[in-house]
């Protein structure tokens, strides 16, 4: 658990701009009729860690 604290105070800031990099290649490749499973997939990982990060380290009272 104390892994989830230390990236949401470390981390958080990397995959925010990971996240919205990601998103905006899956609209561009949308837009473009391409392929987004590799962009897809790190847009859920990222968006997967920043919530499961504030979530544990709101519960830990951190």
């Amino acid at each position: 658990m104390i892994a989830f604290v230390f990236i949401s105070v470390y981390f958080i800031p990397v995959l925010a701009i990971v996240f919205c990099l990601n998103l905006v290649e899956v609209l561009k490749k949308i837009k473009n009729d391409q392929a987004t499973g590799k962009n897809t997939f790190w847009l859920t990982l990222s968006f997967m860690l920043i919530v499961w990060s504030i979530a544990v380290t709101a519960a830990l009272g951190s």
